[in-house]
């Protein structure tokens, strides 16, 4: 089991990505930071970067405005 944000819950599945838990949530926003168990996640290996079972992931949506 994943949580994400500290609230949502989804189930884990073997060699899920952050892309794969991004795509699960409904999360399709430009600009977001995702950590994993407190570890910053770059962007670029959201593909690649396996989650583990049990993992806490926060997700940001990053703002702007004028």
């Amino acid at each position: 089991m994943l949580t994400i944000n500290n609230r949502d819950k989804i189930e884990w599945q073997p060699g899920m990505t952050v892309s794969d838990v991004l795509n699960k949530m409904g999360y399709n926003y430009s600009l977001i930071t995702v950590t994993v168990n407190g570890v910053l996640i770059l962007e670029e290996d959201y593909d690649t970067y396996e989650v583990e079972d049990n993992a806490q992931i926060s997700v940001f949506h990053l703002a702007h405005g004028g």
